[in-house]
């Protein structure tokens, strides 16, 4: 493998706009087979006991006041058929709303459906109409696709609402709990006077968290009457736990440090303040440590309570501060050890979100809005500042792949969407987060399966940066550990590190994306206990305790996130002008797996069992020399544009326009390769508007604001096929389609990486194929801009970043010259088609 001493190849005028249209169906329902009249005549009955039921309910309510308004409807349950697909029964112009849709243990779908008092007979209508109505040329009855994805229909309960876990919903009307009501934004007024009469302590505004659709409210309140409230505003979408509180990973840490640290502080040529930031969103760091003092000005000390001040409180050695140490030096048992100068350029700031001792904790339901007020404190103390944001904090008891307010508040802060100021827009950020770990349990039986332990909220948000880890540490040095071994072979997933195995793997994104070293257990000789924590296995950081220990052990992922963070910043400074889509993709574009997890990797017998893989250990290790610059083979174009998606014609929101990419492949120098074997790798980035509501869960065209997708030009088909597969534009809809051509040398394929907003696949295939693929779409999917138009964002500007790596593994050959030079002339070459 040749240097990294090449600068990437920038491809972003090689993007040629089309007009889009999808040559495909939209649509996300199945056709189902029914007995009209059997069918129809049941639901007709069922609806009429679901009105007398909900009318009832609504009465028996106990103590309920008399001064709280009727809803002036009332909610049904309705559910649907499990091979229906996601299905939207709400009509505005009829006033019917959809609210919560929830899927139990058995994979049974139900909807909560409003229905106002004045149109229950055009709703019951429907059912009449589809059950006796005249029959079309086709055969098929009035109101087809609304009814039959319908399986019953009763009256609403407080559990359709509740989308969290069941055991959380307390059984006792008179137990008392902190609530996250998602209310509808044109009944926010309604839903806080009506709990004002019932009671409940509704939080602070500055706890509220906004969406294009709901707003998440936290109540504090008796069961009962969240009960009332919820069908007496009918304002109120979804019902969860405000339970948001953080774990930070951390224990007593070990001593027995080096004290080197004034040799290496004085070896440091330190940042200036324009440089970029790590910003810890953590428990505070003390800046008096010599490692990190010259990097974190005073003034960029901070906490979202200035009463706090900004110091580490955390008990031990700190964790704010561990990480400090981490984010801006890296494991420091390298630099310690070292006689050789050392450059920084990149510094630190710090915003503490957990209070000292003394202090009460954080409402539990605050840390969306905390986190974006974190940021936005930063961002406001100097906003000319460029950095990357680093929050190794999970909630301990909520796992999986649904949106919570906190992960869309961290999905709706990196797109830049938390404040709707067209004047002073929010900017794009990159935001690293921690997958979470296993616990420090000694009985190694209890932790060994790791795909067990699902990733924890918010490490789900789609556009942050997700991080785990994996260890090469397995030599025990401690005393006392004869015959012990390390849980994790070299190369492998630390045994601290979850995985999203257990997610939805349909509809949930890869986390975590990217792995770096978390440190390694030690198992006893007879396999039952694992300890954490050895010095010998973990790495090396600053501790807050500075006079008597100023050097501690810090391991699991809050160690690899910080690590991510300092790689990030690094790259940040090395390319002000790439958008933090863009570090993420380059980041992504640089990992690869060790040995261990390639073996792993080419084990699996299908491409669903590879993806499992990324579930576990992501994309692997990124390089930071790989992922700075390229080499002669091994390389990559990079492309920074915008995308309009959607646009307004004739009433209707329909697609607008793609980008297609003529690749710059030198077909001589690939044609003299032969059948030599290269690696393609794609990595397609870019941050969507979250919108977490309804079926979300379900899909997810109704979270997503857009969604992008890439395909590669086949080997034995001309570009004007490769266009009619991609684009319906401009073809008559009874033209011939396009022939699907043999696609094969994809390690996930289309199916496995089609979720979240971050794309990657692999391809690799002899060198005179790649000639031939030589162009390359990029083109958009569904979302919510497109499907509420009622929201007005349909018009909306998108930006996305593409980075393609092309490598020769083994063979020393120039690709790099070619490719720069071929990139000037094919931009003024336009595509054929």
């Amino acid at each position: 493998m040749s240097e990294h001493d090449r600068p990437h190849i920038d491809i972003t005028a090689l993007a040629q706009r089309r007009t889009f249209k999808s040559p495909g169906s939209n649509a996300r329902q199945r056709a189902l087979n029914r007995v009209r009249g059997d069918h129809g005549l049941r639901l007709i009955a069922e609806i009429g006991n679901a009105f007398a039921e909900a009318e009832a309910g609504q009465r028996g309510l106990p103590e309920q006041p008399a001064d709280l308004e009727p809803a002036g409807g009332v909610f049904i349950e309705v559910e649907l058929n499990r091979s229906a697909g996601a299905t939207n029964l709400e009509r505005q112009r009829e006033g019917t709303r959809q609210a919560a849709e929830i899927v139990d243990e058995n994979g049974v779908r139900r909807i909560a459906l409003f229905v106002p008092d004045d149109m229950r007979d055009a709703f019951s209508q429907v059912f009449e109409d589809y059950t006796n109505g005249k029959l079309s040329e086709k055969g098929s009855p009035p109101k087809k696709t609304r009814v039959e994805p319908i399986e019953h229909i009763r009256a609403a309960r407080l559990q359709s609402f509740w989308r969290d876990a069941p055991e959380a919903l307390p059984e006792d009307p008179q137990a008392q709990m902190w609530w996250a009501l998602w209310c509808f934004n044109d009944r926010i007024d309604r839903v806080l006077g009506s709990a004002a009469v019932l009671g409940l302590h509704i939080g602070n505004p500055d706890t509220f968290l906004r969406f294009p659709e709901t707003t998440v409210i936290p109540a504090y309140g008796r069961r009962a009457s969240i009960e009332m409230l919820l069908f007496a505003t009918a304002g109120i979408s979804e019902l969860r736990r405000a339970s948001d509180s953080p774990l930070v990973f951390t224990r007593d840490l070990k001593d027995d440090v080096p004290a080197f640290i004034d040799d290496l502080a004085e070896r440091v040529t330190w940042p200036g303040n324009d440089a970029p930031a790590v910003c810890l969103l953590d428990t505070g760091v003390n800046r008096a440590h010599p490692l990190i003092e010259p990097a974190l000005s005073p003034e960029d000390l901070m906490a979202i309570d200035t009463a706090w001040g900004g110091d580490d409180h955390e008990h031990g050695a700190g964790h704010g501060t561990g990480m400090a140490g981490l984010a801006l030096h890296g494991d420091l048992v390298g630099p310690l050890a070292s006689n050789l100068p050392i450059e920084l350029i990149h510094r630190l700031e710090s915003v503490k979100i957990l209070p000292p001792p003394g202090v009460p904790d954080n409402d539990p339901h605050s840390y969306g809005p905390i986190t974006q007020s974190a940021i936005l404190l930063a961002e406001i103390n100097n906003p000319d500042r460029d950095r990357v944001f680093c929050m190794a904090v999970t909630n301990e008891g909520r796992s999986g792949s649904d949106a919570t307010a906190w992960s869309a508040a961290i999905d709706q802060a990196a797109v830049g969407a938390e404040s709707d100021g067209a004047e002073n827009p929010s900017p794009r950020r990159l935001i690293l987060l921690s997958a979470g770990n296993i616990p420090d349990n000694s009985i190694a039986a209890e932790i060994a399966d790791a795909d067990a332990f699902p990733a924890e909220d918010p490490s789900q948000a789609w556009n942050a940066l997700t991080i785990g880890g994996y260890t090469d540490k397995t030599g025990i040095g401690e005393a006392g550990y004869d015959g012990w071994t390390t849980v994790a072979p070299v190369g492998a997933a630390s045994p601290y590190s979850r995985t999203s195995f257990l997610w939805d793997t349909s509809q949930s994104p890869f986390k975590p994306e990217l792995v770096f070293e978390a440190g390694n257990r030690a198992l006893s000789p007879c396999g039952a206990e694992a300890v954490a924590g050895l010095d010998s296995l973990s790495l090396l950081t600053a501790s807050r305790l500075v006079a008597q220990k100023p050097l501690d052990a810090f391991w699991a992922t809050s160690a690899a996130t910080a690590q991510a963070a300092r790689m990030a910043a690094q790259l940040t400074a090395a390319y002000p002008h790439y958008w933090p889509e863009t570090i993420r993709a380059l980041m992504v574009h640089s990992a690869r797996w060790t040995g261990h997890m390639d073996q792993l990797v080419a084990q699996c017998a299908t491409k669903r069992e590879k993806a499992d893989c990324l579930r576990r250990f992501g994309y692997g290790i990124p390089d930071l020399g790989r992922a700075m610059a390229s080499a002669i083979d091994d390389l990559a174009l990079v492309a920074q544009n915008t995308i309009r998606p959607f646009r307004m014609e004739g009433g209707s929101v329909r697609f607008n326009e793609s980008h297609i990419y003529q690749l710059p492949w030198p077909q001589d120098v690939l044609e003299a390769l032969d059948n030599t074997r290269v690696r393609l790798k794609v990595a397609l980035s870019y941050f969507v508007e979250p919108n977490p509501s309804f079926a979300t869960n379900l899909d997810p065209a109704r979270y997503q604001s857009f969604g992008l997708r890439f395909d590669l030009k086949r080997s034995r088909e001309t570009i004007g096929n490769f266009n009619r597969r991609n684009n319906a534009e401009g073809y008559d809809k009874d033209a011939p389609r396009a022939v699907n051509e043999t696609n094969d040398g994809w390690l996930f394929g289309e199916k496995q990486i089609s979720s979240g907003s971050l794309h990657v696949d692999i391809w690799e295939g002899p060198a005179v194929e790649l000639a031939a693929r030589n162009a390359l779409y990029v083109h958009p999917i569904s979302g919510w801009w497109r499907e509420r138009k009622s929201l007005g964002r349909y018009g909306q500007e998108a930006r996305y970043a593409l980075v393609i790596s092309l490598e020769t593994p083994g063979v020393e050959v120039d690709l790099h010259t070619p490719i720069s030079a071929l990139v000037p002339v094919l931009v003024e070459v336009p595509i054929e088609i």
